[in-house]
This record gives structure tokens, C-alpha cells and sequence, in this order.
């Protein structure tokens, strides 16, 4: 499924994670559908179900438009498929910069997922409201009790030429959040309330899947993957148990060796 030239496994801040190397954005598309395919096929035939929050931007859309097409559109893991989100501005769903919305156009709509497992974050309420209800959603859904913590099969990350993840902005004090599951936040472009999960949550999924594309993504992975700490966001991320996955374009790798080994 990777390309000749996957990376193999390395060493992020000390946690192994899987690096794969794409030539091209198609490439990249082309392996997050069949990771996440994979993820899926696996967590159903585990459990009977698959739990799931994705990220919006524009890196991972291609990804779902393939995944809203054969072989995998007709996937009878669909239907046993809960999709949640990992963050989301604060505007109505069909304003350009909604995550959900533009998750409906590219895959909801147009695969047969009911519509009871999809579970958008409430983007219309006012932040804080909204961070409290979908920390309710998470509880009612996976049974928390005061101090758990969701356990997704599958987070899909990207991140920013700032490095930062979901709407985890450098500098925010939210970085530090370790019992509040969302929370409401301001920033990023454009500089909007945002609603989002934390650290606690995303480290403890089963698998991150991180998807980076663009050159102007390159001085932040080459900063990231040699090690040289820098306050981001995303040396944030160290999996309890799960395992971490990265799949970057030639675009965004290309200040890295591109060969295996730790």
C-alpha cells in the first residue's frame, strides 16, 4: 500500500511511529482510504464496530472523495461505522469553513452510513455550551465514567505549517487541558471560536493516522522528525498504547531521508 520508498519506523520524542512516503498528493489519498479502510475492516471484525473522528482542511479531502468511491464506497463496514470529529469551527454547516459540511459533500452523502452514527460537533451553539455537549455525546456514547477517556479505533490527524493539531494552537493554554475531553478555543485562520478535542483524547486512540501534504509543511517536519524541540503542538503527541502512523507527500518529506530504519 506505500510507496518504494516508505520510511519505516522511526522515533518521534522518544514513541515509535510509522512513516510512510508518498510521491504526490493522489499517492497520499490513495493510502489514508486504504488505512482507514484497513482500520475499519479490522475494528468490525474485532468488535463490530468502528469509531472514528476525523479532521477537516483540505489534506484529507481527497482521501475522503475516495472513500465515497469503489471498492470502498459499498463497504458494509458503513453501517457499522460511528464518525465523530476531532474539532470544529464554530459556524452554521453550510458555511465553507464547517468541517462537517464539508464532510457531507465529500463522503457522508454518498455512503450508506445511517445517519444516527454520524455525530457532528455542534458548531452553532456558543463554544463553551458547545464543548460541554459534545463532552456529553463522548460520555453517553462510550460509557465514560468521571476520568475516562474515549478510545477511538481511528483519529485522523493533519497539522498545521505551525504545528498544530486539531484546533491545538501554539501557545494556547488549552495544551495543558488534561481533564476536560473538549474544549472551546480561539484562533487559527480564520480566527474563529473552535470547539476541540484534547491531548488526552487523541493520545489515547488505538491509532493516529497523521496526513501532511505541501512544501510549506517541510522546515516543521524536518524540525519535528530530527528532534529539535520547539514548543509544537504536535510534539505533543505520544500514544499511550496506540500506534502512530505518518503519511507525507514528496512535497512536505522532501528535507528527509526517505529509507527505513529507527
Amino acid at each position: 500500500m506505500s510507496d518504494p520508498r516508505a520510511g519505516g519506523l522511526k522515533r518521534l520524542g522518544g514513541t515509535p511511529c510509522r512513516l510512510l512516503f508518498m510521491a504526490d498528493p493522489e499517492a497520499l489519498a490513495g493510502a489514508a482510504a486504504r488505512l482507514f479502510m484497513d482500520r475499519a475492516e479490522k475494528a468490525v471484525q474485532e468488535r463490530g464496530q468502528f469509531w472514528v473522528a476525523v479532521s477537516g482542511g483540505a489534506t484529507p479531502r481527497p482521501a475522503y472523495r475516495l472513500l465515497a468511491q469503489e471498492p470502498y464506497g459499498s463497504s458494509r463496514v458503513w453501517d457499522r461505522t460511528h464518525l465523530f470529529w476531532v474539532d470544529e469551527r464554530c459556524v452554521p454547516k453550510t458555511d465553507p469553513a464547517s468541517n462537517w459540511g464539508t464532510a457531507q459533500k465529500d463522503l457522508l452523502d454518498r455512503v450508506p452510513i445511517p445517519g444516527a452514527q454520524i455525530h457532528p460537533m455542534p458548531g452553532t451553539l456558543p463554544p463553551e455550551q458547545g464543548a460541554r455537549h459534545y463532552e456529553e455525546i463522548l460520555a453517553a456514547f462510550f460509557h465514560l465514567k468521571p476520568g475516562d477517556l474515549p478510545r477511538f479505533d481511528l483519529i485522523l490527524l493533519g497539522v498545521g505549517g505551525d504545528g498544530h493539531i486539531a484546533s491545538l494552537f501554539p501557545g494556547q493554554n488549552v495544551l495543558n487541558e488534561t481533564e476536560r475531553r473538549v474544549a472551546a478555543v480561539k484562533g487559527g485562520a480564520p480566527d474563529v471560536w473552535r470547539l476541540t478535542m484534547t491531548l488526552p483524547v487523541l493520545n489515547h486512540a488505538r491509532e493516529l493516522l497523521f496526513l501532511v501534504s505541501g512544501e510549506r509543511k517541510r522546515d516543521m517536519i524536518i524540525r519535528l522528525f530530527r528532534g529539535e524541540p520547539s514548543g509544537l503542538p504536535v510534539e505533543r503527541i505520544h500514544p499511550v498504547t496506540g500506534a502512530l502512523t505518518w503519511v507525507l507527500d514528496g512535497a512536505a518529506a522532501s528535507g528527509l531521508p526517505q529509507r527505513g530504519g529507527r
